[in-house]
């Protein structure tokens, strides 16, 4: 029997858990694994960064759940600093780059798959490329931060964006002493979240000292010494950040500036070779995780875009949670089983300082996108009982369909406990549960834990209150 061969492209959460699977079904007498990974780590938490930036977690050695060596001894030809620069899926082969000798060469394969990740949003704005200034998404990245908070004399950060990477961050920054102003150009922060919810944020984060200032276009970064670009605004390439400008002509005192705009899929090697890119960018693929129109190709994780089951299209979630699933999924086909990744409901919590977020499935804005008519349900309770020591408040929005009373999406903020409710939420939303079922859930009560009635019900009899009395 010819031994086939597997090339992955990206040796993170995706690829190494594509690679690991395929593994176990498949010993190295059937297939060979080669895999690519242009930096120098492997199977690693990026959600963990900010936590390690901000002192919750030691070295970035914790955030590892599978070394090269470890993978290399479980029989994969595992390459680090080696950027795959071309894909021939005509010729079944890529073309890599050794980064430390330069040597390049081509590989051909059986089977493919990409798991290429995203890259931040890093806009071409005038001294974008200054000392100082970070995005934060790999291993790499957090260590340049930390290294530069470490020889900063000054202790004025600039966030720029409020997404969960800008407010997670916004955190580790105060937690390291620094003076922290968080810049976005939205109405409020958490934009994945509706305004009203965004606003919570907002005020809490203004409590904790942390400076949130909405509608902020930032249109330069300033520098202590810069080489004249020639555009006679005084900015060029290098030097050391000193300000950040918005569009108004603020100026805001920088030492250093972290990049929150979000992520984009990093599929630029896609696109060249002509697979199918979705609206965001990102690959699509069938439920096998197989790219559309080849079968011999394989993407998951943040290079890909994955079909939203309450709203019924495709949209770009980047999260580890998914990647996770998907490598196993990818494996699973490759190894010759066979599994399938249905969709999402768009899951995802967060937390800055002590308020928690969270949200599942859609928003209004999204509703209204997806031609839904729908009506809304807010509710404040606490995360216990209100009478138990230590309760705190909580918020949850629930939108529920007109007519059906189908749950369409929930968001919640609150103190300690508000973040995991929203499981129940997602859990319903999977099964496409109306919010009259969701009032009847048998869900856990005792008083340190959840009022009588938890908030997720509350809000759901107020979603079908709303629903009869638009039915009427």
């Amino acid at each position: 029997m010819a031994v086939e061969r597997l090339v992955v492209v990206g040796g993170d959460a995706a690829g190494m858990a594509a690679a690991s699977q395929a593994r176990r079904l498949r010993g190295p007498e059937e297939l060979e694994i080669v895999a690519f990974e242009r930096t120098r780590h492997t199977s690693y938490s990026a959600c963990g960064i900010p936590y390690w930036v901000g002192g919750q977690v030691t070295g970035a050695e914790e955030l590892v759940a599978r070394t090269p060596e470890e993978h290399r001894a479980r029989g994969i030809d595992l390459r680090i600093r080696t950027e795959v620069t071309e894909l021939d899926p005509a010729g079944r082969r890529v073309r890599a780059r050794d980064l430390e000798s330069g040597e390049e060469y081509w590989t051909g394969y059986d089977r493919l798959v990409l798991a290429t990740g995203a890259r931040p949003v890093r806009p071409a704005l005038p001294g974008i490329d200054a000392d100082g200034v970070h995005g934060v998404q790999t291993l790499d990245d957090g260590q340049a931060l930390l290294d530069t908070l470490e020889r900063t004399a000054g202790r004025r950060a600039v966030v720029v964006g409020a997404g969960y990477i800008g407010v997670e961050m916004a955190e580790a920054l105060v937690r390291r002493g620094f003076e922290v102003t968080v810049l976005h150009r939205g109405d409020q922060p958490m934009s994945t979240l509706d305004p009203d919810m965004g606003a919570l944020v907002h005020g809490a984060m203004n409590a904790m000292g942390i400076r949130t200032v909405a509608g902020a276009e930032v249109t330069e970064i300033r520098t202590e010494k810069t080489v004249d670009d020639g555009s006679g605004t005084g900015n060029g390439t290098g030097g050391r950040v000193r300000e950040v400008v918005t569009a108004d002509g603020t100026r805001y005192p920088a030492d250093v500036v972290v990049l929150g705009i979000g992520v984009e899929p990093r599929t630029e090697l896609a696109r060249a070779a002509g697979l199918p890119l979705g609206p965001s960018g990102g690959l699509l693929t069938d439920l096998s995780m197989r790219v559309r129109g080849y079968e011999d190709v394989w993407a998951g994780g943040d290079c890909v875009e994955v079909l939203d089951l309450v709203a019924g299209r495709t949209r770009y979630v980047p999260l580890g949670t998914h990647a996770n699933k998907h490598g196993q999924v990818i494996g699973s086909g490759v190894g010759g089983g066979y599994a399938t990744f249905p969709g999402v409901v768009g899951t995802a919590v967060s937390k800055v300082c002590e308020l928690e977020i969270a949200r599942t499935g859609l928003r209004e804005r999204d509703a209204r996108e997806a031609g839904l008519r729908f009506v809304t349900a807010v509710i404040r309770s606490t995360n216990t009982a209100g009478y138990y020591p230590g309760a705190a408040e909580m918020t949850v929005k629930m939108l529920a369909e007109l007519r059906t009373g189908r749950l369409l999406g929930v968001q919640i903020v609150g103190g300690a406990g508000a973040a995991k409710r929203v499981d129940a939420a997602a859990v319903a939303l999977t099964a496409g549960m109306t919010v009259e079922q969701v009032v009847a859930l048998d869900l856990g009560y005792a008083p340190p834990f959840s009022p009588v009635w938890d908030p997720v019900l509350v809000a759901a009899r107020k979603a079908v209150a709303a629903v009869r009395a638009a039915g009427a």
